[in-house]
């Protein structure tokens, strides 16, 4: 719950960078992959020496590497096609989705057991669900979802499949190791496409805000990879943790709140906590 904590802090303020990268500094999905790629691998240099560098030089080694730069191109360019018409913490609503499938997911690999805890937490998969299509419900303008719905539809796709790749490759490569070659890997190949000098000099305020943000995302990827190899259902949950937080930043930031909104995000709660914590009050 701990490390799921932190990812949550860590992504949280990766989300409002992202938001204000696309909407304010109207950054499209190249740049913001690219800048996502080279500042969050160069700041993973000092982080890698302290953990496993495994890679065993294997195909599924290599397969993962190249999963990886695709699945997080892929999805930061569809998020910058989705932010243009949702919020962050709208996406992170959809985003809950997934939490089903990781769970089922869990069952499959015998990470958890079949028992009465198990009809609790898809109870409580299903509140959070509840809360997650209040909430999204409850967004301030009309969302035009004809023009989003492959890129949304893609961008879950995605998302859930990053879990499954650090989940399958484990035993060939480190999380870590593998996520910092695809970042490097994908650096390389959008370089081309961004002209990163040209960029720095039209976009200098804008380049190191979004830049410096990635300190806080390398210690959100190495901790959410560490979840991921535990259990694809607390992976998964992540993302709905972040939309809770934003809820209440939303609140302090006294932003426009409808009741959907209010009403969905004490439900996510509700069903965040139940999820986590019904292990604990019914035996298994």
């Amino acid at each position: 719950m701990l490390l799921m904590l932190v990812v949550v802090t860590c992504y949280t303020i990766c989300s409002l960078s992202d938001k204000y990268a696309v909407a304010k500094l109207k950054m499209d999905g190249n740049t913001l992959t690219f800048i996502m790629a080279a500042a969050t691998s160069l700041f993973m240099i000092a982080y890698l020496p302290f953990d496993s560098r495994l890679f065993d030089g294997s195909f599924t080694a290599y397969l993962a590497v190249l999963l990886m730069a695709a699945s997080k191109m892929l999805e930061f360019q569809l998020a910058a096609v989705i932010l243009k018409e949702m919020s962050a913490f709208e996406l992170k609503a959809w985003l809950g989705l997934t939490v089903f499938l990781s769970y089922g997911t869990d069952l499959l690999l015998q990470t958890e057991s079949l028992g009465i805890v198990t009809v609790w937490k898809f109870a409580f998969i299903a509140v959070t669900a509840a809360g997650l299509f209040l909430i999204a419900k409850a967004g301030g303008k009309k969302i035009n979802y004809k023009k989003i719905l492959l890129p949304l539809a893609g961008y879950l796709l995605f998302k859930f499949g990053y879990g499954l790749i650090v989940t399958f490759t484990k035993q060939s490569v480190s999380p870590s190791l593998s996520l910092f070659l695809a970042l490097v890997l994908l650096a390389v190949v959008l370089a081309p496409f961004v002209h990163p000098i040209r960029l720095c000099r039209e976009q200098t305020k804008g380049v190191l805000i979004v830049g410096l943000t990635k300190i806080p995302n390398v210690i959100g990827l190495v901790c959410e990879n560490i979840v991921a190899t535990q259990s694809m259902a607390n992976y998964s949950f992540i993302q709905p943790m972040i939309l809770v937080a934003l809820f209440f930043i939303g609140v302090i930031r006294k932003e426009e709140c409808t009741r959907l909104n209010i009403i969905g995000g004490i439900v996510c709660i509700l069903g965040i906590l139940g999820f986590q914590f019904i292990g604990y009050l019914i035996p298994a």
